[in-house]
């Protein structure tokens, strides 16, 4: 797909997007034919200028909440999931390693 850098008309069809429906940056940057960051940048300043709002939050390959889908227009940022507590992530770690050893052995 061919990139173009951000003008009036592609800057246009990236707000029509974001009034339209809830689409992740890596969506718009898709359908405009913009570069990622380049919509990254925009939709950060959009949402500083207080034009947007986080609409919801999805998850990345691991599971965690990172990616931010902006919506244009007043409203109140999407709270994040409660992240799991440093004890569960580490108990996790280890349930997995001790899994891991046991197939290894198994298969020795």
């Amino acid at each position: 797909m061919r990139q173009v850098k951000m003008g009036a008309i592609s800057y246009g069809a990236m707000c029509k997007l974001m009034c339209e429906g809830v689409y992740s940056c890596t969506e718009i940057a898709e359908m405009t034919g913009l570069h990622y960051v380049t919509v990254l940048q925009y939709t950060r300043e959009i949402h500083k200028a207080g034009a947007a709002h986080v609409a919801s939050w999805e998850t990345d390959s691991r599971g965690r909440d990172c990616v931010r889908i902006y919506k244009l227009g007043e409203g109140v940022d999407a709270k994040r999931k409660t992240p799991r507590s440093k004890s569960k992530v580490n108990a996790n770690r280890r349930a997995r390693r001790q899994h891991l050893e046991l197939i290894q052995r198994m298969a020795a």
